[in-house]
């Protein structure tokens, strides 16, 4: 028994189009002996009845996802080798489901979470998160946004009080300071970067969530997501968008925090790169 689990976000930007990288991926870290034993999807673009129960479950994984057609979706996924013998199913692998913000009526597909048992360990209770993207601040997607973020917190506090070990990850579309942008300059007055989102995101680090990347040292124009256009990823022009925030229970037990830039070197990759934190267990 390893004494430690890998948790990470991933936006795949189309599950259908990336499962083979998400496979891949997977599977390359079970060779590394690094293994990931649990992983957040975003932006799945595929309907419940279109996810790919079996392959993952082919592959040593079982998940639950929260499906749209076209736009979003979140999934949570779990290596079956990390969980504790208790869990055998999906209804006793993933516990106190949740779907949605509960009492922030919402058709889109942004909210999955979940109570986790793995071995060796207290449960967490993981949320995969695909925050609003604003488009522009004088935009009513920037207002749906904001009313979302505001939910999304006071329903974050609620749940906080009920699980001590919690963890948020996902791609939040938002960066938090400057250093997580490559050219602040070119950004001002746009969405990703506005005082409002940044505001937002404090609050939810008020609530007592930590970032995990910034627990530790990391490398200056350090970047989870690079424009598909203009050679983005080849000039290194991108954004710390996807995050990982973990509860104190949960920092206290943080050994690292990194950006895996890997798959964003695929053809046809996601343009988000995966972030994995990886949390002790005792």
């Amino acid at each position: 028994m390893t004494d430690s689990i890998r948790i990470a976000a991933w936006n795949v930007n189309s599950l259908k189009v990336r499962l083979p990288q998400v496979l891949k991926w997977l599977q390359d870290h079970e060779r590394a002996k690094t293994p990931i034993d649990a992983l957040c999807l975003q932006e799945l673009k595929l309907t419940d009845d279109k996810y790919p129960h079996q392959e993952l479950e082919e592959a040593g994984y079982i998940s639950i996802a929260a499906g749209q057609k076209t736009y979003n979706g979140v999934a949570i996924i779990v290596r079956k080798a990390a969980l504790a013998p208790i869990a055998t199913d999906h209804d006793t692998t993933f516990l106190k489901p949740v779907r949605n913000i509960p009492a922030n009526a919402d058709e889109q597909q942004r909210i999955l979470a979940a109570t986790v048992c793995f071995k060796g360990m207290q449960p967490i209770r993981l949320v995969s998160a695909y925050f609003p993207n604003g488009q522009s601040p004088d935009s009513d997607k920037f207002v749906y946004k904001l009313g979302w973020l505001k939910a999304l917190e006071n329903w974050l506090r609620e749940e906080l009080t009920q699980n001590s070990r919690l963890a948020l990850l996902g791609d939040f579309n938002i960066a938090p300071s400057d250093i997580d942008v490559h050219d602040p300059s070119k950004w001002i007055g746009q969405n990703l970067v506005s005082p409002e989102e940044r505001k937002a995101f404090q609050q939810l680090l008020e609530l007592g969530l930590t970032d995990s990347f910034r627990m530790f040292e990391q490398a200056p124009k350090s970047f989870s997501w690079w424009d598909y256009r203009m050679m983005g990823f080849r000039r290194n022009a991108g954004m710390r968008i996807d995050h990982i925030l973990l509860s104190d229970a949960l920092k206290e037990k943080c050994n690292s925090s990194v950006i895996d830039k890997e798959p964003r070197t695929w053809e046809q990759p996601s343009d988000h790169a995966p972030v994995i934190a990886e949390i002790k267990k005792t």
